[in-house]
C-alpha cells in the first residue's frame, strides 16, 4: 500500500475510488431532467398551494356567511319567540277582555233588573200610598156633597178619567140617579133603568165591568168602558161610569183595577156615613144607641 493511501485511512477518508461522483461527472440530460422536474414540482406546489389558499379565503367566506345566516337565523328565532309570546300575551289579554266583557253585560242587565224592581217598588209604594190617601178622604169627611166630591177626584186624578158620572141608586133599586159628573153630554144628565142595562149587571154581581183595551174607543151611557158599583153589606147602593180616559192614558193600570175594588167595598159606606150624619145634630148623638147595641149583640151571641 502507498503512502497516500495509507495517509487516507488514517484520516478515515473512502479510497477515491469508492467516492461518489461528482456534478460535473452527471449527463447533462440527467440534469436537465432533474431541473425540469424540480421546477415542474415547485410550480405544481405553488398552484397547489395557491389554490389551497383561495379554497381557504373561500371557506372562510362561507364561514363568515354561514355564521352570518346563523346570527340571522338566531335573531329570526327570537324574534319568532317574541311574537309567539306577544301573540300568546294577545290572546290571553283578549279571553280576560271577553271575559270583562260578559261581567259588564252581566251586572248591566243585574243594574238594569234592580232599577226595573227598584222602579216597581216606587210604583206600588205610591200606588199605595195614592189607595191610602184615597181610603183616608172618603172616610174624613162626614158631609155627602164633600164625599162625591172625593169620588169626583178620585175618578178624575187617579184613575185618569176624563169623561164619568157618578150615580146613587134609589129605594127601589131600579133606577140610578146622577149627582155628579165630568164632561158628559147634556142628555146624559137622566135616570137609568137598571133593568137590562149593563149597570144593572154589575150592580146585581157586586163586580167592576172593565173594557179591555180601555183607550180604543170612547164608550156611551148604554156601553161604558168601566163601571164600578158602590156596595153596602154586600149590596149595591151607588155606581160610577166612565165614559172616556184621558188622551196621555191608553190603558188601565194595575191600580186602577185596586182603586176599582176600594171604591166598591168603601165608597157606598161613605156615602151612607155622611148621609145618615147630616141629619143628626152633633157627633154624639150620632153615636146614640150604639152601647144598647153593643148590649143586645153580645146577650144574643151568650144565649145562643
Amino acid at each position: 500500500m502507498s503512502e497516500h493511501e495509507h495517509s487516507d485511512e488514517q484520516h478515515g477518508s473512502p479510497p477515491s475510488r469508492g467516492r461518489e461522483r461528482r456534478a460535473s461527472d452527471v449527463p447533462p440530460d440527467t440534469l436537465r431532467e432533474r431541473e425540469s422536474f424540480v421546477r415542474t414540482f415547485v410550480r405544481k406546489g405553488m398552484q397547489y398551494t395557491e389554490e389551497l389558499l383561495r379554497e381557504n379565503d373561500d371557506l372562510r367566506s362561507e364561514i363568515r356567511e354561514l355564521r352570518e345566516e346563523v346570527g340571522q337565523l338566531r335573531s329570526q328565532v327570537a324574534s319568532d319567540d317574541a311574537i309567539r309570546d306577544l301573540l300568546r300575551t294577545v290572546e290571553r289579554l283578549e279571553t280576560e277582555r271577553r271575559e270583562l266583557l260578559e261581567r259588564s253585560r252581566n251586572l248591566e242587565a243585574s243594574h238594569r233588573e234592580e232599577e226595573g224592581r227598584h222602579q216597581e217598588i216606587e210604583r206600588e209604594v205610591s200606588d199605595l200610598a195614592n189607595l191610602y190617601v184615597a181610603s183616608h178622604q172618603l172616610h174624613t169627611s162626614l158631609s155627602v156633597p164633600k164625599v162625591v166630591q172625593h169620588l169626583h177626584d178620585m175618578l178624575g186624578q187617579l184613575v185618569g178619567a176624563e169623561s164619568f158620572m157618578i150615580y146613587v141608586l134609589d129605594e127601589q133599586r131600579l133606577h140610578a140617579v146622577p149627582v155628579a159628573s165630568e164632561a158628559v153630554p147634556a142628555d146624559y144628565h137622566c135616570e137609568v133603568l137598571l133593568d137590562g142595562h149593563r149597570m144593572g149587571d154589575a150592580c146585581l154581581t157586586g163586580l167592576p165591568k172593565v173594557r179591555e183595551p180601555a183607550g180604543e174607543r170612547p164608550g156611551s151611557l148604554d156601553d161604558p168602558i168601566a163601571i164600578i158599583p158602590f156596595l153596602a153589606d154586600g149590596r149595591a147602593v151607588g155606581v160610577a161610569s166612565v165614559f172616556r180616559l184621558l188622551p196621555q192614558k191608553s190603558a188601565w193600570a194595575d191600580v186602577d183595577l185596586e182603586l176599582f175594588k176600594l171604591l166598591g167595598a168603601q165608597a157606598g159606606a161613605a156615602l151612607i156615613a155622611a148621609n145618615l150624619y147630616q141629619r143628626v145634630a152633633s157627633p154624639t148623638e150620632a153615636l146614640r144607641g150604639i152601647p144598647s147595641a153593643v148590649e143586645a149583640q153580645l146577650g144574643s151571641t151568650e144565649n145562643g
